[in-house]
């Protein structure tokens, strides 16, 4: 086990804008204690909420200084006591870390810890963690969406719209896709939508109005709630649901636009899941691995040392597409 050495891992040690992200060398390896494993990460997924906590303006505030990062991939090399469905070589992402996955090595929960099928590589299992187990509670968990609905995905070409296109469509559903930028628009076909909008196009709610028919939208999944939600609550179906994934700040809304339609906005928070959901998503997300649909969109890759470049690009680029993922 590399319990006596040192790693590289990114450290913040005040709140503020990107540049708050150094990388330090000499950090102690972390053991894993009682249910928790070693991971040696090849490649970490870097998140929005990663940037919010970063920046001090998100609800939980990790106590400083802290490695930042959830959603890990690389292969076991130390287990703690009480671990026995993993064992020391087995290539595994996970959906949660104690330590940070920002960083060469990482201990995380067993029960966040999930085996990486040989399908994948590690960069794509860097990809799934946090954006497919959000997707998943998003679309069913809180939005109850159903086979036959119509589900408009309003900023698709990022990770967790990728995974809520793959899994909208290959569990039924009549799928309605967002992006900014033409090769935006080309992942967002690629990921299973049945059509895509340029949301930064005029009259695009209109030709998704249209999209929906006379009928309207039954589920939206939102990642830039500040923006869009009004628009929202006008496009949806009756009885229909907005799931809030994404936000930047506060908008203005007319609740009548909920009343004819006896609509529901509904709050998302991976943070709030429990196991049994959890296991719940997992046997869906590894049946979808198994059947090929499954398939992580990774984007801008980063190494380790450009993380503060990372943090930039992922909440000021013109268009996401894809996953973005620090290769260690």
């Amino acid at each position: 086990m590399a319990a006596s050495k040192v790693m590289k891992a990114i450290r913040v040690s005040e709140f503020g804008s990107p540049s708050v992200l150094k990388l330090h060398s000499g950090i102690p390896v972390p053991n894993p204690g009682p249910k928790q494993v070693l991971i040696k990460v090849h490649a970490c997924g870097v998140n929005p909420v990663e940037a919010y906590i970063r920046a001090g303006t998100y609800a939980r505030k990790p106590s400083l200084p802290y490695t930042p990062g959830t959603d890990a991939a690389g292969v076991v090399v130390g287990v703690g006591d009480g671990v026995s469905s993993l064992k020391t070589g087995d290539r595994v992402f996970t959906t949660a870390t104690d330590t940070g996955a920002y960083a060469e090595y990482a201990v995380a929960p067993v029960d966040s810890t999930y085996r990486l099928p040989d399908s994948l590589d590690y960069v794509q299992g860097a990809a799934i963690g946090i954006p497919y187990f959000t997707a998943y509670r998003a679309l069913f968990h809180k939005a109850n969406a159903k086979p036959g609905e119509t589900v408009l995905v309003h900023g698709a070409s990022g990770g967790v719209g990728v995974a809520s296109c793959q899994l909208a469509r290959a569990l039924g559903m009549k799928v309605l896709g967002t992006a900014g930028t033409p090769e935006g628009l080309a992942l967002v076909l690629k990921a299973g939508a049945h059509q895509a909008f340029n949301h930064r196009e005029q009259n695009y709610i209109g030709k998704i109005k249209e999209a929906a028919s006379d009928h309207g939208v039954d589920v939206v999944v939102e990642m830039l709630s500040n923006v869009n939600l009004s628009n929202d609550l006008q496009i949806l179906a009756r009885g229909g649901r907005v799931a809030i994934v994404g936000c930047r700040g506060s908008i203005e809304i007319n609740p009548r636009d909920t009343m004819m339609r006896e609509s529901s906005i509904i709050g998302v928070s991976l943070f709030s899941t429990t196991s049994a959901e959890m296991a719940e998503a997992a046997a869906v997300l590894f049946a979808g691995m198994e059947a090929g649909w499954l398939k992580p969109i990774v984007g801008g890759q980063y190494s380790i040392d450009k993380a503060t470049q990372a943090h930039e690009d992922i909440i000021s680029s013109p268009g996401a597409t894809g996953k973005v993922v620090l290769i260690m």
